[in-house]
C-alpha cells in the first residue's frame, strides 16, 4: 500500500506534460465569461483519462457536464432556429440544427479559440493526439456550456452559444465540410418511418494514391442514388445527397 502511494506521488509530480492548473484568466477572456466557481471550469477541461493520474472518482471528469451541455445546446439552438427561420418547416430546421450541433462544428469552435491546449489528459491520451481529437474537442465545448449554465444560469449559457456558434450560423450551414447528408437522410427516413438507408460499394478503382469509390444508397420503395469520391465516406455522403435531391430537395 505504501509503495503504491509512493509510486502514485512520483508519477503525479514528475510528469512533464502535467497541467495541474488552468490559466483561468486567459480561458475566461476567450470564453467571454468569468466563473464564480472556478472548480466548474477546471472540471470542464478534465478528460476521463486524467482520472488515472489523480485517482479521482469517475464522476469528477467532464462527462457529466458534457451530458448537461448537450441538452442545453439542443434547447438554445432549437429555440433560435424556431424564431429565426419562420418561413421554413420542420425538415429544414432539423437539417440546419444537425449542422450547428455537429461534432465538427463544435470542435472547430474550440480549435479557433485554442482551448484544446488546456485539456487535462493522461500521458497516453495526450501522446495519441487527444488534444486535437474531434470528439474530445466537441465534448469540451459541451462541458464548458454545462459549466457556464451551472455557474451563471440559462441566460449566460445561451449567451455563450450565441457568441461562439449562432452568430456564425449562416456561414456554417453553407459550408459543405460541416453538412452531414447521411445524417439528414437518416433523420428524414426515420421521421417518415420508412426504415433505414442501405449503402453498398459498387466500384473501387485506381491506384492506392488515387482511389475512386462508387457507392449506392437504397431505401424502401425502390429509390436509390449513386455517389463517388476518393474515399468510401465521401462517396456515401454524395450518394445520400443525391438521394435527398430526389426525394426531399427542400432539405438541401
Amino acid at each position: 500500500m505504501l509503495r503504491d502511494s509512493i509510486q502514485f506521488l512520483f508519477r503525479l509530480f514528475n510528469r512533464k506534460d502535467q497541467h495541474t492548473e488552468i490559466d483561468f484568466p486567459a480561458v475566461e477572456v476567450i470564453l467571454n465569461y468569468s466563473f464564480k466557481n472556478k472548480s466548474l471550469l477546471q472540471r470542464a477541461f478534465k478528460h476521463s483519462s486524467y482520472l488515472s493520474v489523480t485517482r479521482e472518482s469517475s464522476l469528477e471528469s467532464n462527462e457529466r457536464l458534457e451530458f448537461l451541455g448537450d441538452a442545453i445546446l439542443e434547447l438554445v439552438v432549437t429555440e433560435f432556429l424556431y424564431k429565426k427561420l419562420t418561413d421554413h418547416g420542420e425538415g429544414y430546421l432539423s437539417k440546419v440544427k444537425s449542422v450547428l450541433v455537429s461534432r465538427k462544428v463544435l470542435a472547430e469552435i474550440i480549435i479557433r479559440r485554442e482551448l484544446g491546449k488546456y485539456l487535462l489528459l493522461d500521458r497516453g491520451e495526450e501522446k495519441t493526439g487527444g488534444k486535437t481529437r474531434i470528439s474530445n474537442l466537441a465534448n469540451l465545448y459541451e462541458a464548458l456550456l454545462g459549466a457556464i449554465y451551472l455557474d451563471g444560469g440559462l441566460e449566460q449559457a445561451a449567451g455563450f452559444v450565441n457568441h461562439t456558434l449562432l452568430s456564425r450560423y449562416r456561414d456554417l450551414i453553407k459550408d459543405e465540410k460541416f453538412i452531414n447528408y447521411k445524417s439528414i437522410l437518416l433523420e428524414y427516413m426515420q421521421g417518415k418511418k420508412v426504415g433505414l438507408p442501405v449503402y453498398n460499394l459498387l466500384q473501387e478503382s485506381g491506384p492506392d494514391h488515387d482511389k475512386k469509390f462508387v457507392m449506392q444508397v437504397c431505401m424502401p420503395g425502390g429509390f436509390s442514388a449513386l455517389g463517388e469520391g476518393k474515399s468510401k465516406k465521401i462517396a456515401e455522403q454524395r450518394s445520400a445527397q443525391n438521394l435527398l435531391s430526389k426525394i426531399a430537395p427542400e432539405l438541401l
